[in-house]
C-alpha cells in the first residue's frame, strides 16, 4: 500500500507567530524542526502498519519546509512551488491520504492563522455552494481520485468545524487549541507523538477494514471565490471562463475537482503576483 501525507505549518503545535511561517522568520527553523518531527512520526507509524511507500507533499508557502537530512528509504518527498494541484501534488496512485498541520478557514473565531489558501488575497472559497477550508478543498480533490483522507491532525477548530462534520470516518489528532489568532495551547511533544502513533494505527486499520471512503462532490464543479479586494476580481475576470458576480466575487464551472483546483490555484497565484507588483508602485 502507498500513503500520501500533505504537510502544512499553521496547524502544527507550538507554531504561534508570523515569524514561524516565513523563510526569513525569526522562528522559522524551530517550525521546520517541529513539522519534520511530526511528519516523520506519522510516516514511520504508517510504515509500521502496512504502508510500504510514503509520499510526502511539503505544502506550506514555498513548500521547502521539511528537513531532508534523515528521510527513511521508503519515503519520497515533493517540494517546491508552483506545482499542479498544489497541496496534493503526488497523490495520484496513492491508496490513502493523511493531512497534518492543517488549520481553519478564513474568518474562524479563536483560530490560529485562520485563512483559506492565500491569506492576503482569498476571503472565501466555495465548492458547489459550500464554503471550504484547505482541508475540504484537498479532501474533495483527493476524492476525485478515489482516495480517502484517513487521518487529519491540526488545529482544534478545523477538526470540529470541518473534519468531524464532513468526513466523520477520518481519525483526528488535535495538535493545538487556539486562544486567539496568535496564541495557542499544545501538549508536550512526547504526548503528541504517542497520540499520533495510536491514531495512525487506528486509521490504518479502519482503511484496511473498508471503514473509510473518499469525499466527493457533484460534477460539474461550480466554484466561487470571494477576493480580498476588487482589483483581484478585476484580474480574474480577464479570463473568459470567469464570471464576475459583484465587486469581490467571481465564479466558474469546472468538469471535475482537478480542473477546479488548477483554475483556483492560477487565480490565487495571479493575485499574489499582483500584490508583488503593487508593492513596487508604493
Amino acid at each position: 500500500m502507498k500513503a500520501f501525507i500533505s504537510v502544512d505549518l499553521e496547524g502544527m503545535p507550538y507554531i504561534t507567530i508570523p515569524g514561524h511561517l516565513d523563510l526569513k522568520g525569526t522562528q522559522y527553523e524551530e517550525a521546520r524542526k517541529i513539522a519534520t518531527k511530526i511528519t516523520l512520526t506519522v510516516a514511520q507509524e504508517l510504515h509500521n502498519n502496512g504502508f510500504q511507500q510514503i509520499v510526502v507533499a511539503d505544502s506550506h508557502g514555498p513548500m521547502v519546509n521539511i528537513l531532508t537530512d534523515d528521510l527513511p528509504e521508503y519515503l519520497e518527498i515533493i517540494r517546491g512551488y508552483p506545482r499542479p494541484v498544489s497541496m496534493i501534488a503526488g497523490l495520484e496512485g496513492c491508496d490513502a491520504a493523511i493531512f497534518i498541520g492543517y488549520h481553519a478557514k478564513f474568518g474562524t473565531a479563536h483560530s490560529a492563522f485562520d485563512h483559506t489558501y492565500s491569506g492576503s488575497t482569498i476571503n472565501k472559497l466555495q465548492i458547489n455552494s459550500l464554503e471550504v477550508s484547505e482541508f475540504l478543498l484537498n479532501a474533495y480533490a483527493a476524492g476525485d481520485l478515489n482516495v480517502p483522507v484517513i487521518l487529519a491532525a491540526g488545529e482544534a477548530q478545523l477538526i470540529q468545524d470541518d473534519v468531524k462534520k464532513h468526513t466523520p470516518w477520518t481519525e483526528t489528532v488535535t495538535l493545538k487549541h487556539s486562544l486567539s489568532r496568535l496564541s495557542t495551547r499544545s501538549h508536550s511533544m512526547s504526548k503528541i507523538e504517542k497520540q499520533l502513533k495510536e491514531t495512525v494505527k487506528k486509521a490504518a486499520a479502519n482503511f484496511q477494514q473498508g471503514k473509510t471512503k473518499p469525499l466527493t462532490t457533484k460534477k460539474p464543479v461550480k466554484t466561487q471565490i470571494t477576493t480580498m479586494n476588487s482589483l483581484f476580481a478585476d484580474i480574474a475576470e480577464l479570463l473568459p471562463i470567469i464570471k464576475r458576480i459583484d465587486g469581490l466575487n467571481v465564479e466558474y464551472t469546472a468538469k471535475n475537482m482537478n480542473e477546479a483546483y488548477r483554475i483556483f490555484e492560477f487565480l490565487a497565484l495571479s493575485a499574489s503576483a499582483l500584490n508583488a507588483y503593487l508593492a513596487k508602485l508604493t
